[in-house]
C-alpha cells in the first residue's frame, strides 16, 4: 500500500537560535519533526498546507528544471558534501512543489541503499536513458562528481539551443499574428464607419474600395466562425503532433526546407549530434551505445534516421567517418574532424568543439533572423494598414478632385 504525502509548513529554530521557515514533504507531522531535528532544526509550529481549489501541486516539471537541479547537485558533490545531503541542500531551495517532490523521490531511494542512476531511471519522463547511462558510468567509474558536472553543462548547452530554436521559429509566428489581429480589428472595427459615411456618396466607389468593402462584409457576419476554425485547425495541429511520429517526421523534413529556419535547424540538429556523442563517448560509453542515444537527443527525424544508420554501419565494421560520410548529410568540416578524432584517439574534444561551432552558428544565425524580421514588421503592417487607409479615403479624394 502506498504511503500518501502531504506538504507542511514548519517554524522553526536552528541551532545558533535564528528563525527558519520552509516547506517539507511528508506522510505526518511527526515525520516532519524528525526531519527537521536531522538537520538541527527545533520545529515550534508545523501544519499541513491546504490544497488549492483551482490549481495544481506546482508547475509542471521543465528540462530547464532538470538542468539546474544536476548543476546544483554537480556543484555540491565537488565541494565534498556528501550527496544524500546534498539532495537534502537542493530539495531545500526549490520552489516548485513537484520537483521538490522529484529530488525527495530520488533522496529517499538513494538513501535506502538504491544506485543514483536506478533511483533516477524510475522517473523516466525528467530523466531519459542517455541521463541515466551518464549517471551509472560515473558511478561504476568513481567519478560521479565529474559526470554530473558533464551531464550538467550537456543539459544548460541543450536548453540553450532550443531557446534559440524556439526564439527563431516564434518571432515569424508573432509577425503573422500580430498582421492578422490588427487587419481584423481594422475590416471588423474601422472600415464599417467609412462604410456608413460612403452611403451618403450615392455615387459609384473605386474598385479597390468596394474590394475592401466587400472584405469587411465577408469578415463582420463571419468573424466568429473563422476564429472557431482557427482555434480548431491550431487544436488538431498539436494534438496531431503529439500523438503521431509520423506527423512530427513529416513536419521536421519540411521545416528543414524553410529559408533561412531551415538553415537554423540543420545546424542545431549538428550542434546536438556532436555536444551528445562528445559527451558520451568521453564518459566512457562504447561508441554503438553512444549513437543510439545520440539518435533520440538529435531533435529531428531526418538526423535521427541518419544517425541510427550510422550506428547500424558502425555495427556491421565501417569505421564512424565512413559511416558518417555515407548518409550525405553531414558537412565536410564534421566529416574531417570525424576523421581527425579517430586517428588521434581524441573524438570527444574534436566533436566537442564541432558542437561549440555550431553553436555559435545557431546563436548568430538567430541574431541575424532578429534583426532582418524587426524592419520587415514595420513593412507588413505598413502595407496592410496603408491599403485599408488608402482604400477609405480614396472615395474622399476622388469626391474632392470633383469640387
Amino acid at each position: 500500500m502506498t504511503t500518501k504525502t502531504a506538504l507542511f509548513a514548519y517554524i522553526g529554530t536552528d541551532k545558533r537560535g535564528r528563525e527558519s521557515r520552509g516547506e517539507i514533504e511528508a506522510t505526518s507531522i511527526s515525520m516532519v519533526k524528525a526531519q527537521l531535528r536531522k538537520r538541527g532544526i527545533t520545529a515550534k509550529s508545523v501544519r499541513k498546507k491546504s490544497k488549492p481549489l483551482f490549481r495544481g501541486r506546482g508547475a509542471t516539471i521543465k528540462a530547464a528544471d532538470i538542468a539546474l537541479f544536476t548543476r546544483q547537485l554537480a556543484t555540491m558533490m565537488k565541494a565534498g558534501v556528501p550527496l544524500i545531503q546534498s539532495f537534502e541542500i537542493v530539495a531545500d531551495g526549490i520552489e516548485n512543489p513537484r520537483m521538490q517532490k522529484l529530488v525527495n523521490a530520488v533522496r529517499s531511494d538513494v538513501a535506502s541503499g538504491n544506485a543514483l542512476a536506478g533511483a533516477l531511471a524510475r522517473h523516466p519522463e525528467q530523466f531519459d536513458d542517455l541521463f541515466c547511462s551518464l549517471v551509472a558510468s560515473g558511478e561504476s567509474s568513481g567519478t560521479l562528481e565529474t559526470m554530473l558536472d558533464r551531464v550538467a553543462t550537456y543539459k544548460e548547452k541543450t536548453e540553450q539551443l532550443k531557446a534559440k530554436i524556439k526564439k527563431a521559429l516564434t518571432y515569424p509566428i508573432a509577425i503573422m499574428a500580430v498582421a492578422m489581429v490588427v487587419t481584423a480589428l481594422l475590416l471588423v472595427k474601422v472600415v464599417p464607419q467609412f462604410a456608413e459615411t460612403f452611403q451618403s456618396f450615392g455615387a459609384e466607389l473605386p474598385a479597390f474600395t468596394q474590394l475592401v468593402l466587400d472584405i469587411s462584409y465577408f469578415a463582420q457576419d463571419y468573424y466568429l466562425y473563422m476564429l472557431a476554425i482557427i482555434i480548431a485547425l491550431v487544436y488538431l495541429f498539436r494534438r496531431t503532433h503529439r500523438k503521431s511520429r509520423a506527423f512530427r517526421d513529416k513536419m521536421d523534413h519540411l521545416l528543414l526546407k524553410v529559408p533561412i529556419i531551415g538553415g537554423i535547424i540543420r545546424h542545431a540538429a549538428i550542434a546536438r549530434f556532436s555536444r551528445t556523442l562528445s559527451t558520451t563517448f568521453a564518459a566512457g560509453v562504447p561508441l554503438v551505445e553512444a549513437l543510439e542515444s545520440t539518435s533520440g537527443a538529435a531533435g529531428n527525424a531526418l538526423y535521427r534516421e541518419a544517425i541510427l544508420q550510422v550506428r547500424d554501419d558502425v555495427t556491421g565494421g565501417s569505421s564512424l567517418y565512413a559511416a558518417s560520410r555515407a548518409t550525405a548529410i553531414f558537412p565536410n568540416m564534421v566529416l574531417q574532424m570525424i576523421s581527425i578524432g579517430e586517428e588521434s584517439g581524441s573524438l570527444d574534444d574534436l566533436l566537442a568543439k564541432v558542437a561549440t561551432h555550431y553553436e555559435e552558428a545557431v546563436d548568430n544565425a538567430v541574431d541575424s533572423l532578429s534583426t532582418l524580421l524587426e524592419p520587415m514588421i514595420m513593412v507588413v503592417l505598413a502595407v496592410l494598414v496603408g491599403s485599408l487607409m488608402l482604400a477609405m479615403y480614396l472615395p474622399i479624394f476622388m469626391l474632392g478632385s470633383v469640387i
